[in-house]
């Protein structure tokens, strides 16, 4: 793992002396869970997206497996993505500079972090364009060097090939995602390119007609100058949009998916579900596509059906992303409307 996993880890482990503590250990992340849980539901709130009730119930209290990743096996993916939506609050706040440190210090905990980034790099360009957009690039890289620096000097080459490992090879039996497979399939350099190929192929498809809007010219002219767009900074709602349909598209694309990968985008598939315009009847569905795939998840060890339902229920979710209309993230968010005087009342 990259260097910031490292002195996170460092600290827990005398934080509970040794790591013999493992309960302290279980308190410190339940804490954890809670800032996370606060962190994802401001970003909610922020953009204002109608989400049943409900659905943040479902996102609390009902996925054992999540509570299960956070409080008693204490993955270093939860301190990830917990510093993820930490970042997504500061990009909402319009403080870019420091959203990039910190989106950079989640990187330093775990390499999935970069699915969210071609996301980010898009947002980046639209609100700063390619010459304003070089400096928070800088400001990411600058934070992997100095964190890495102790291990950069001794041995650099292992040290990037170790923690940014891109050709890891996973084993077939922790798989949730690909168990429909023959495992020589799931082996296949050829199969690990064609997702790859496949993750690209989404992503440029979504900055072309989703992310981007077509009524405003090409997608060149992000690399304009921004002040010669409007509006120039992108609304509340592109912002997470991007974002979450950044990392979704990397996950459906995933080589393999562990169970601990679940907390990934656990917590952006309500967003992504009712992002668009959502009639009365298809809320329903929605709740029980969310259901389908938490049970996907909490099925050990993996079959057949699990990982098609998994894929089945990822399709239908990108379906409705690309179906859906692309206007509300055009516009600014909602507002409350102005009180009329006494008079006109």
């Amino acid at each position: 793992y990259p260097a910031g996993f490292v002195y996170i880890f460092l600290g827990l482990y005398y934080a509970t002396g040794r790591g013999s503590d493992v309960r302290l250990a279980q308190h410190l992340f339940a804490g954890l869970y809670l800032l996370h849980l606060l962190l994802v539901f401001r970003v909610y709130c922020r953009t204002r997206k109608v989400v049943p009730p409900y659905v943040f119930f479902f996102m609390c209290c009902a996925s054992y497996r999540i509570h299960s990743i956070f409080v008693l096996r204490l993955f270093n993916d939860t301190v990830a993505m917990a510093i993820l939506f930490l970042a997504v609050n500061l990009f909402l706040e319009e403080r870019w500079s420091w959203g990039c440190l910190i989106f950079s210090l989640a990187v330093s905990v775990k390499m999935n972090i970069l699915l969210f980034a071609p996301g980010l790099l898009f947002l980046l360009l639209k609100r700063f364009g390619l010459q304003g957009c070089i400096p928070k690039l800088c400001i990411c890289a600058l934070l992997q060097v100095l964190l890495g620096l102790p291990f950069l000097l001794v041995n650099p080459m292992s040290y990037l090939s170790r923690s940014f490992d891109l050709g890891r090879q996973f084993q077939f039996k922790w798989t949730v995602n690909w168990r429909f497979l023959p495992e020589e399939v799931f082996q296949h350099r050829a199969f690990h390119a064609a997702l790859l190929l496949a993750h690209l192929a989404g992503l440029g498809l979504f900055a072309l007609r989703r992310w981007h809007s077509r009524s405003k010219g090409s997608i060149l002219a992000l690399l304009k100058d921004p002040a010669q767009r409007k509006p120039p900074s992108p609304p509340f709602a592109q912002i997470v949009f991007v974002l979450f349909s950044s990392n979704f598209l990397g996950v459906c694309c995933s080589r393999s998916l562990h169970y601990q990968f679940y907390v990934w985008y656990f917590h952006t598939l309500p967003y992504l579900l009712w992002c668009t315009p959502t009639a009365k009847l298809a809320h329903m569905p929605k709740v029980l596509l969310l259901g389908v795939i938490e049970l996907c998840w909490n099925t050990y060890p993996s079959t057949v059906c699990s990982s098609l339902s998994l894929h089945v229920c990822h399709g239908l979710v990108l379906l409705q992303l690309w179906l859906g209309t692309a206007a509300p993230l055009d516009a600014p968010p909602a507002r409350r409307p102005a009180p009329l005087p006494k008079k006109v009342q």
